[in-house]
């Protein structure tokens, strides 16, 4: 498991080889098929593509121990009713969530990193939840980067689509939906100050009024990776997220890379982190040591091309466990 915050500022230095090795792990995987929060439909294969892509041997290939705890029970959209047009699918996207928030919890009991595969980015508030009750009870707070094209700070009454993908962040900072922000009976999960978005680029204007309202200040868009580099970022990220924490969970959404390198994803959108500068972002996670837990989502083979995101991703996986090129 990964050390206490301080370890952010006792990293070694960066250089072209990269620092050194990581201490192997226990990593649970779990996947979670969850396609309701979104309107374009597939994601739910997500985490089979994914799993096919090689994650469990690559991940072992590195020295970790990795055990595969299946899916998270979803249900199928075309036996449900979608209910309020504003946030269609609520109930069962926080069905799912909560069942996904007691595996994490249950992952982190047993001593193992959680690794969850998407499925749509709802499923972060479930995810997140996990993380954030284990280490509660602890008396301790986590952080969180958010990587993601987009914010996910809707809530029911501003989102101009009712699709509840759009909501996960928004709902783990006390904003609502309530069905997603009280998960085991409180809000916030996360405290602002340690709630870091990385690679934002589509944000609508009730969105940023939402961010502004929940005191959240470290936001980093493409610009910001632009104009100073992944490295500076992503330094001033990790210290964000861990500064006071046990560490921080990371959410990654594969729309965060530009469709040129992820073709096969729920939102895509131009102008993304390219290739390397997402590996870069994971083997700066992966050096300072503080990563909680993990997950991966809005893979959609639907509309991919020979699983080239889904093996993406599998790479990514491996940099933020600690992969490096020397």
């Amino acid at each position: 498991m990964p050390g206490s915050t301080e370890s952010i500022f006792k990293a070694p230095a960066f250089s072209r080889g990269g620092a050194q090795a990581q201490p192997a792990r226990r990593i649970r995987i779990l996947g979670v098929p969850l396609d309701m929060g979104a309107s374009r439909r597939g994601v739910d294969m997500g985490p089979s593509a994914v799993r096919v892509a090689g994650l469990e041997a690559r991940l072992e290939a590195l020295g970790h121990q990795v055990a595969d705890g299946g899916n998270i029970r979803v249900e199928i959209a075309e036996t449900q009713s979608s209910g309020n047009r504003n946030a269609r699918y609520l109930k069962q996207i926080a069905e799912t969530c909560a069942h996904t928030a007691e595996a994490v919890v249950k992952a982190l009991e047993d001593g193992m990193t959680p690794l969850v595969l998407g499925g749509d980015h709802s499923l972060a508030a479930g995810s997140v939840s996990g993380v954030a009750e284990f280490y509660r009870r602890k008396k301790e707070k986590i952080g969180i980067l958010w990587i993601d094209a987009h914010s996910d700070f809707n809530t029911p009454e501003s989102s101009p689509s009712g699709n509840v993908h759009g909501m996960p962040l928004a709902a783990l900072l006390g904003l609502g939906p309530e069905a997603l922000a009280n998960i085991f009976g409180y809000s916030p999960k996360i405290a602002p100050e340690n709630t870091v978005l990385i690679g934002v680029r589509d944000i609508d204007a009730a969105e940023r009024e939402n961010i502004r309202r929940a005191g959240v200040t470290e936001v980093y868009t493409m610009r910001d990776i632009d104009e100073r580099g992944m490295r500076a970022v992503m330094e001033d990220a990790v210290r964000a997220a861990g500064r006071g924490t046990a560490g921080y969970h990371v959410s990654l959404d594969m729309d965060w890379i530009d469709p040129e390198d992820a073709p096969g994803v729920g939102t895509p959108v131009r102008g993304g982190a390219t290739y390397r500068e997402a590996h870069l972002a994971m083997e700066i996670v992966a050096d300072h040591g503080c990563m909680l837990s993990m997950e991966i989502v809005e893979v959609n083979p639907v509309i991919d091309e020979h699983n080239r995101t889904a093996d993406l991703a599998v790479e990514l996986a491996c940099s933020a466990f600690g992969k490096k090129i020397l």
